[in-house]
């Protein structure tokens, strides 16, 4: 596996998780673990450096040794807000985002992004059927763009992502990876494949 040390992981666990009745999703157990942990463990071989976005349970989070940051805009305005306040924050030329419900995101994630990235500024997951654009690799270049784009009251992160000049890399055959765990219901069907 290779270790891109340019990039910082990054995981997204700022939301309200309304699906998921309210909970704190990163901290749902799955199969004895955290979902963020699961995230971790697939991230962090990755990537040179990690932390966390998250607005609830910070001291939860931060017993996991990483970095954890707040949005500094209020009332959870989406997942684009926590990308802002980690790029503003952290010192770091690239930043992979990726959600706290997706535990079994590829070993080879970093690499591929990274490999696709050519001149493009940002560069997320598509699975060969969908977009999944908060799992994304994006250069700190956007930061002033996306500081604008959610002034103007836009919350949307795939037209973000577009108006930026980024581009999808096909993951295909692999929709499994990618699968959120956003429900109680979804949670079961996890456990059960484990």
């Amino acid at each position: 596996m290779r270790r891109l040390t340019e990039v910082t992981g990054i995981i997204l666990a700022g939301g309200r998780a309304t699906r998921m009745g309210g909970q704190d999703k990163g901290l749902v157990m799955l199969n004895g673990l955290p979902l963020f942990e699961h995230v971790i463990t697939r991230l962090a071989p990755q990537v040179g450096d990690m932390a966390i976005s998250a607005n609830r349970n910070l001291e939860t989070y931060q017993r996991s040794g990483l970095k954890v940051l707040k949005d500094t805009l209020p009332d959870y305005p989406g997942p684009l807000a926590g990308m802002l306040s980690v790029m503003q924050e952290l010192d770091s030329e690239w930043f992979l985002f990726c959600p706290c419900d997706t535990p079994a995101i590829p070993e080879d994630l970093a690499a591929r992004l990274w490999d696709a990235r050519g001149q493009y500024p940002a560069i997320w997951v598509n699975d060969g059927e969908r977009d999944h654009p908060t799992i994304v690799l994006i250069h700190r270049n956007l930061t002033s763009p996306l500081e604008n784009y959610l002034t103007a009251g836009e919350r949307r992160v795939m037209l973000f992502l577009r108006e930026a000049g980024g581009h999808a890399v096909i993951f295909p055959e692999q929709q499994q990876n990618f699968i959120n765990v956003n429900s109680p219901e979804d949670l079961n069907r996890w456990e059960k494949q484990q």
